[in-house]
């Protein structure tokens, strides 16, 4: 079996700080891989340049003057991370036999591509790269990164536990992928749609080499809501269950009120009233808002517009 084309596909958004630390780090593997045989020496560093406002693109053109391995393309405006990452595996799709997606930080072990490399010759076709423990995540952080796979799968989407966007996937995987056509993108529900045989390599993520973290709480959570009404109804199957909760709740209230008011024992009052009227606004208002969102997502499918625009490359 001929040594695979590998090109790893890296989203950079404002990470000028960090780059040119962590971008010789990501050449020394590809180099070693290729020394060992391992990967075809045609193999490539591929950046993605996701609109960003500082020297992040100078920078990886740059880098693509200084060595060969290193290419870059560049969008025509900031696409969010999972667009940017999409556009990186389309370039690579029909240029390399496999891909591994990593961020840009240095938090991924470059190391564990080794594994995933060897899982790919072995006969996988998509490698996920899960986190080992999140020893290293403050306490907020931790909680709420369980929590939101534990939401995830509450609700019904198919992913992996503990598994962020560092995987391995082959030219099949990526020509299948290419087939799902949805705006609003979620690629760790949409990976494990696409099937194959899989496997996990189980590594411990490091602390960010410089800057700042790109994936704040507001990012995580909208992450989370596109994952949800991305592949996932039960959010409005629940508004129905507990609208029919709520209609038989409101049925024995009635039949009792008429009871006591034919006992003449009714009494006027607001209290009750006024808190009654609250819940059920209450209840309407936030099922309208979760309707309403998948009601936006279809809205924003039927478009059809591009997931993104390519504006540069370097020299491939």
């Amino acid at each position: 079996m001929k040594s695979p084309i590998l090109y790893l596909v890296i989203p950079c958004y404002n990470e000028e700080n960090v780059l040119n630390l962590t971008a010789p780090m990501f050449l020394d593997k590809v180099k070693l891989l290729v020394k060992q045989k391992k990967i075809s020496a045609k193999s490539k560093v591929l950046f993605v340049n996701d609109g960003s406002k500082d020297s992040t693109w100078q920078i990886i053109e740059q880098l693509s003057a200084s060595d060969k391995t290193y290419c870059g393309i560049s969008l025509s405006r900031n696409r969010g991370h999972q667009n940017a990452l999409l556009a990186g595996l389309m370039e690579a799709k029909d240029k390399c036999d496999i891909t591994v997606s990593l961020d840009c930080d240095g938090q991924d072990d470059i190391n564990a591509v080794d594994k995933m490399v060897e899982e790919y010759l072995n006969g996988c076709d998509i490698v996920y790269g899960v986190r080992s423990s999140r020893k290293s995540d403050t306490f907020f952080k931790r909680t709420t990164a369980q929590g939101f796979y534990k939401f995830l799968k509450f609700m019904g989407v198919e992913t992996v536990y503990n598994h962020a966007d560092y995987r391995l996937m082959s030219s099949s995987v990526l020509s299948e992928l290419a087939k799902f056509e949805e705006v609003n993108l979620y690629l760790r529900g949409l990976v494990t749609l696409v099937g194959f045989k899989s496997t996990c390599v189980y590594y411990e993520r490091n602390e960010r080499i410089a800057g700042e973290s790109k994936y704040p709480l507001k990012k995580m959570i909208s992450l989370a809501l596109d994952g949800i009404t991305s592949f996932s109804v039960k959010p409005i199957r629940l508004i129905t269950n507990f609208g029919l909760l709520v209609a038989f709740i409101s049925l024995i209230g009635i039949v009792w009120s008429v009871v006591i008011a034919l006992m003449g024992n009714s009494v006027s009052g607001w209290a009750s009233t006024v808190s009654i009227v609250c819940f059920l606004g209450g209840i309407q208002l936030l099922s309208i808002g979760i309707i309403g969102e998948y009601v936006g997502k279809i809205y924003l499918e039927t478009k059809h517009r591009p997931k993104y625009i390519i504006e540069k490359k370097t020299n491939d």
